[in-house]
């Protein structure tokens, strides 16, 4: 039964009189010196707004921005986002999120109260205390890239199974080899989670063999504005059981099983986690979340697995003009690396799980067109992450091979059992060096040569279709052979988002302007097929350069879930895979 989540209230920070008294005009920074956290609060005469000092992208703070005359923005120091605390809105990205906003409160001895709303950590519903378990009662297998598959008790649960094909088009391949019995385990479970939309976790080409064979085996999707199986009447995959849940309320599967999906912090949209817990020993699994549930997360779990590697995005490789030197963009790259594995490393630090286990990562760029991508791509070590985590905490790390299976009964009771983590048999293939491009590259080539193509018609009726406009941006759409030179034949053309025409000529008003070429197999089959643009750009399947060097973000209405986020192209940082 679901149970309702009362809402409390926290006080994060608390002013004196004296101090209140003392916030000057415009933008003040504050701390709350026991708990070292930061906070902005805004005075517009007798108007207050406030929020915490973290920025909505990946979480960095916010310092003075000097470009800023008026007094009313603040610039965050990992990736220049911008934020005006007058209206608590982003203007770096222009049109793109909201902050979220502090309850300001007066108390009764004209102090200044800084309020947080929250619900209770909806995992502390109904709690269960932890129960010993046998040895070889809980078995958590690594498949493949973020497919794990789990025996608990008599359950056998799976997430997100990617176990064949590509990924993002053609753009992302496995960089393990599966079990050869990949396709007889998803078969025996008795339920999948698929925690989002792309590619990488929603693999058609596996669920496709799955359907096959079990079309009824029940699936599990959070209830996220972007549906996850958007676009599966259109796959073809013949699947009859996806039950999509509510966040936070814990599904029962037996009397010692059960699970609670959650929602991203920075894109709730689209982005779920999940904790498993089995016998009172909870399993935490935060997949590609930024900010998983807002960053508020279960303590001291049994085994926690999140994504460590990086470059699940375009930027900076697929760019190119201005600071974009092949220099500038491998220090970025080593830069931004860095960044996530001290954030990981972090973040395991304060949760304390008994175990980590790094996984969602191992994937790579294998078809001989992306050679670029794939030397410049530099993706974080798995082991360097963990041996940055065993230096600052007592935590015990696993870096997961294809079939290597963890006994969580045996390595909770003693993690230097050497039956805690069974390794494949000796001989096993872990990577793999031969990828079967062919039937996917056929699919995509049949879209080249389609009818619709023949006549620009379709140029007018796709953009019209997709329904996104009023947004003072001109794009050029250049298609493009494989070493994206200009395709003969193919279509060269410009599109004002302003008021959705197709110029022959750049307007003269003054406009952000965006160069976007194009495999012609890909940004095809993705027009013929109303797909999301995240094939073109998270698979790498462009070259880019922007005038000027912005980063432009517009959420599109709920209406809009099943057609291409043409913006996506214009991020500047990671996206989520």
């Amino acid at each position: 039964m679901e149970q309702s989540i009362e809402q409390t209230t926290e006080i994060l920070l608390h002013l004196s009189p004296d101090e209140a008294a003392n916030l000057k005009e415009g933008i003040n920074f504050l701390r709350n010196k026991k708990t070292g956290k930061d906070y902005i609060l805004y005075k517009n005469k007798s108007r207050l707004r406030a929020c915490k000092n973290m920025c909505k992208h990946q979480g960095g703070l916010f310092i003075k921005d000097i470009e800023d005359f008026d007094g009313r923005s603040v610039r965050c120091t990992k990736h220049n986002w911008k934020l005006d605390v007058s209206s608590m809105k982003y203007i770096n990205p222009p049109g793109s999120f909201c902050q979220d906003e502090l309850v300001v409160e007066m108390d009764e001895g004209n102090g200044l109260l800084l309020l947080e709303l929250n619900p209770p950590n909806p995992w502390d519903s109904e709690p269960r205390s932890p129960e010993d378990l046998a040895y070889g009662e809980v078995q958590v297998t690594y498949l493949t890239h973020a497919c794990m598959d789990l025996k608990l008790g008599d359950k056998r649960m799976v997430f997100d199974p990617w176990l064949t094909g590509p990924a993002f088009a053609r753009g992302w391949w496995l960089l393990h080899e599966p079990p050869s019995d990949w396709l007889e385990r998803l078969c025996r479970a008795d339920l999948i989670y698929i925690s989002h939309m792309h590619s990488d976790h929603l693999s058609y080409p596996t669920l496709k063999k799955l359907a096959g064979r079990r079309p009824d085996i029940p699936i599990y999707v959070g209830n996220t504005e972007r549906p996850v199986f958007w676009n599966l009447n259109q796959s073809g995959v013949q699947l009859t059981n996806i039950k999509v849940v509510p966040f936070g309320i814990w599904q029962q599967v037996d009397k010692n099983l059960r699970f609670m999906i959650l929602m991203d912090g920075v894109h709730p949209e689209m982005d779920t986690c999940i904790i498993v817990e089995y016998k009172g020993h909870k399993i935490l699994n935060t997949v590609d979340c930024t900010r998983p549930n807002g960053g508020r997360l279960p303590g001291k779990v049994a085994l926690m697995m999140s994504d460590f590697a990086g470059g699940a995005s375009g930027f900076p490789m697929t760019f190119s003009g201005g600071k974009f030197t092949e220099e500038w963009k491998a220090q970025f790259i080593k830069t931004e690396r860095r960044k996530l594995l001290n954030y990981k490393a972090r973040l395991v630090k304060d949760l304390q799980p008994r175990i980590y286990c790094p996984f969602a990562g191992y994937f790579v760029e294998s078809h001989p067109s992306d050679k670029y991508i794939k030397e410049t791509n530099i993706k974080n070590d798995p082991n360097e992450l963990n041996n940055l985590i065993k230096k600052n905490s007592d935590v015990v790390t696993w870096t997961p091979r294809p079939g290597a299976t963890l006994d969580l009964g045996r390595m909770l009771k003693d993690p230097t059992d050497s039956k805690g983590i069974i390794e494949p048999p000796e001989g096993t293939k872990i990577y793999k060096d031969s990828w079967d491009f062919g039937p996917y590259l056929k699919i995509l080539n049949a879209s080249i040569e389609d009818e619709i193509f023949r006549h620009s018609s379709w140029i007018k009726e796709y953009y019209t279709w997709a329904g996104f406009k009023d947004y003072n941006l001109v794009v050029r759409m250049i298609e493009t052979d494989e070493d994206f030179s200009p395709f003969p034949g193919g279509y060269d053309y410009l599109v004002d988002f302003l008021d959705l025409s197709f110029p022959k000529e750049r307007p003269s008003r003054e406009h952000p302007y965006e160069e976007i070429r194009s495999r012609v197999d890909v940004i095809r089959h993705v027009v013929k097929n109303g797909l999301l643009w995240d094939d073109l750009y998270i698979g790498f399947q462009t070259r880019l350069q922007r005038d000027p060097d912005i980063y432009h973000h517009l959420k599109t209405g709920p209406e809009l879930t099943s057609v291409p986020i043409f913006l996506y192209f214009l991020c500047e940082t990671p996206a989520t895979a």
